[in-house]
């Protein structure tokens, strides 16, 4: 493991830290004044939040875990935690977001006395936990498994502002309906980030190849390279948010120069932020799927 990664990871680690100390204990206090106040957006927000709470544990393990050295067992080590682990955070999300939605319509069909000042009061206290929370893990790493965490956190956020502004409306005009109403836009809201999320993390613990890279372009550029004739054989994964993996087969002209072909495969690769890579070179000898352009040469004059 290279030192920025473990530096990333450490400080991914102690925010999320801080973030699970927060979000837990604010829970709680949402959690009985829900119950009393008889608030399902502050009752829901405090169920999200203590589901964020699992999940930023979750998330800080992961941190944690992507902090070990390999093995012989796992020779990448175990960065990869983290993918995992926003994976399953995108997984919690949309189940909190299909809980969200259930009470709420179940609330609009029979509707319950709110106590509108109580919520008001909470839900502005949760705002601020919420906001101190984000803006820790908006200046941590940022990988899957922090985005996932800061997810959660940017639901709660909203979940917060919603139970806020249906505390004021019932508090001044009784009516209870606005609280389902806005937990139901609130899960909404966060849906298709949820599912943007819960598609990359997935993508990535496929093997995918990252979403902003080409293969098809990487193997031209390689093919393209002098002293290099064809690329085959070439696959690009992603081990974790900041190192992809790369390996390929590459037909040679010469293979006494692949010294220094080497050199310049790993500054082509550098440039696609490509840094741990294997590459095999071969003599002219298989069919191959990237090879450079033929050399065009102008037509012979007339015998």
């Amino acid at each position: 493991m290279n030192d920025d990664h473990a530096h990333g990871a450490t400080s991914s680690g102690t925010t999320l830290g801080i973030a699970v100390a927060l979000t837990l204990g604010f829970a709680l206090v949402e959690a009985l004044a829900g119950w009393w106040s008889g608030s399902l957006a502050l009752a829901s927000d405090a169920g999200h939040m203590l589901t964020d709470g699992g999940a930023l544990a979750l998330a800080a393990f992961a941190a944690w875990l992507a902090r070990r050295s390999p093995s012989h067992r796992h020779t990448y080590g175990f960065a990869r935690a983290e993918i995992l682990a926003g994976f399953l955070n995108a997984l919690f999300m949309l189940a909190v977001i299909a809980a969200i939605a259930v009470g709420a319509i179940e609330r609009l069909r029979s509707p319950k006395p709110i106590i509108g000042e109580a919520v008001a009061v909470v839900a502005l206290v949760g705002l601020a936990i919420n906001l101190a929370v984000a803006w820790v893990l908006s200046r941590g790493a940022r990988n899957l498994n922090t985005r996932g965490a800061l997810l959660h956190v940017l639901g709660d956020l909203l979940g917060s502002f919603a139970a806020l502004i249906a505390g004021v409306v019932v508090t001044f005009t009784g009516w209870t309906p606005i609280d389902p109403i806005l937990s139901i836009a609130i899960a909404g809201l966060i849906l298709a980030s949820s599912v943007r999320l819960l598609r990359e993390a997935l993508h990535a613990l496929m093997e995918g190849a990252p979403l902003d890279l080409s293969v098809e372009e990487i193997g031209r550029a390689l093919a393209a390279q002098p002293g290099i004739k064809a690329v085959h054989d070439l696959h690009l994964w992603t081990i974790s948010s900041d190192k992809i993996a790369l390996t390929a087969h590459v037909v040679v002209v010469d293979l006494r120069q692949w010294e220094t072909l080497l050199a310049s495969v790993d500054s082509l690769l550098a440039r696609y932020g490509i840094t741990h890579f294997t590459v095999q070179p071969e003599p002219e000898t298989r069919t191959v799927h990237w090879q450079r352009p033929p050399i065009a040469h102008p037509p012979s004059g007339d015998k």
